[in-house]
């Protein structure tokens, strides 16, 4: 028998002793350990590493509206007088050269804003005419004005955002905190994810991926109109005591599954069934927004029975006020490079500001008022800014108001949750171009986000492809310490 054939027989004797050992001798250590472990796993908990927080933890929960397509921050939060001056001019040439543009070629004129800035609140927030609703509450957000991506395109871009990578096969933000933290509500996923606007994001369910996390901590899509979860509902003539002995006996084949071969995604399936069977009791009124109040829908703009932003911003409550521990909205159609004659960008950018303004006003103030703000994170964001320029496809003067992707300077706001109220944190420069004072980067944002719940992004992390794998990645990351409470 040669040296490689001796080998081989050696592992597989080796591996056949191990699953022995483990699943079938008198010790029961495989038992004892998956008796160990089916109590998180149903709740979709784990214990995190001793050393993985240091931080008192001054959120306990995240709803994250995310307007895909990335808005222009310069008709929205940043005013630049001398933008207005530049209206119809020339770019230089400086803001052109080394940069790479999706759509810009040539020589672009400045854009000057098309709507008009005016400052509100105690803390002088510059907000413009586009949200009304939203300028009441400017003294309890903080902006970030200099925030940054290393992306352009919105697929990656987007990515970038939520997984810390522009790359597929990363867990999003929601699936690191749930791995991180659990969920405060063992009937409800930890991680739910609401739509609106008509479609999924470009890169679509990759944004609310585990990724290389066991799957129990991937998002639950749900729905605001029919039922809330795709078969929810048990088929016609199942019971819920018969679906009850299916699962048993299912689950008791999967265990016997992972005794012997120790796959743990058998695990995570087992987690799984039970979750959705405690589900089918909880989330249809979990996401009932017929048992809210007339004057509550009417400050959302909220209309059961409906796909809308202002639905699932009530949605968004709801579930956090039931334990959810990370809600993220995604809202399209928000890439309105222009398309109309004569009208300030196009008519898409004024009908979504419109359609968001009061609800997200509203969950601010009805978090406020509920007592929940301290301790839930409200987070507004895009993948990127625009640019102060015109765009102009192909070299070519458009017959529209359009501005280009821009990742070097764009803004994000932030509410509750540990978050210094009525501030704003950093600047882009005269124009709105580059972030001049105090850069953010999406790491530093990641890293903050950890913070606030408690985590420590530096020991976070979980081994994969020979790596020690972190929200934050391997770059350098640092917690704003300065809009800290």
């Amino acid at each position: 028998m040669s040296e490689l054939e001796n080998e081989l027989k050696y592992k597989t004797l080796l591996n056949t002793t191990r699953r022995h050992f483990l699943g079938q001798c008198s010790t029961g250590l495989g038992a004892i350990w998956l008796a160990s472990q089916s109590s998180k796993a149903k709740a979709g908990t784990v214990l995190r590493d001793a050393d993985a927080s240091k931080a008192i933890p001054k959120a306990k929960r995240v709803i994250f509206l995310h307007m895909i397509g990335a808005p222009s921050q310069l008709e929205l939060f940043d005013f630049k007088p001398d933008l207005k001056k530049l209206d119809g001019k020339n770019c230089p040439q400086s803001f052109l050269e080394g940069k790479r543009f999706a759509f810009i070629q040539g020589t672009p004129q400045m854009l000057g804003h098309r709507f008009p800035f005016k400052q509100y609140g105690k803390s002088g927030a510059w907000v413009s005419d586009r949200l009304p609703h939203f300028s009441k509450h400017v003294d309890d957000v903080c902006f970030i004005k200099s925030m940054q991506t290393d992306q352009f395109n919105h697929g990656p871009a987007q990515l970038m955002v939520h997984t810390g990578q522009p790359r597929l096969g990363y867990p999003s933000i929601g699936s690191w905190v749930t791995y991180g933290l659990g969920a405060e509500n063992e009937n409800l996923p930890g991680f739910v994810v609401l739509l609106s606007g008509g479609r999924q994001p470009r890169v679509g369910k990759a944004l609310w991926s585990g990724g290389f996390l066991p799957s129990v901590y991937q998002g639950v899509q749900c729905r605001s109109t029919g039922d809330p979860v795709l078969n929810i509902s048990n088929p016609k003539g199942v019971t819920k005591d018969r679906r009850r002995e299916m699962l048993d006996a299912l689950g008791k084949l999967n265990r016997e599954s992972y005794e012997k071969f120790g796959d743990p995604e058998t695990l995570t399936r087992v987690a799984q069934y039970e979750l959705a069977f405690r589900m089918q009791d909880e989330v249809p009124d979990a996401m009932d927004i017929k048992q809210e109040s007339k004057e509550t829908l009417e400050m959302y703009g909220a209309q059961p029975g409906k796909q809308s932003f202002a639905n699932n911003c009530l949605l968004a409550r709801r579930l956090v006020e039931k334990g959810v521990r990370f809600v993220q909205l995604f809202d399209w159609g928000w890439d309105t490079h222009g398309s109309n004659k004569g009208e300030s960008l196009n008519h898409g950018f004024i009908t979504k500001c419109k359609s968001v303004d009061r609800p997200m006003s509203a969950l601010i103030a009805d978090l406020k008022q509920r007592g929940m703000l301290d301790d839930t994170l409200v987070v507004w964001s895009g993948e990127f800014g625009r640019t102060p320029m015109r765009e102009n496809r192909g070299g070519k003067e458009m017959a529209f108001y359009g501005r280009d992707h821009n990742p070097s300077a764009y803004t994000m706001w932030m509410a509750g949750g540990g978050v210094k109220a009525g501030m704003t944190y950093g600047a882009s420069d005269e124009v709105g171009y580059n972030a001049v004072e105090n850069p953010v980067h999406l790491r530093d944002f990641h890293a903050t986000l950890l913070h606030l719940l408690g985590i420590d992004h530096h020991k976070f992390s979980v081994p994969f492809q020979g790596l020690d794998q972190k929200l934050t990645g391997v770059k350098e990351a640092n917690v704003i310490r300065d809009i800290l409470v």
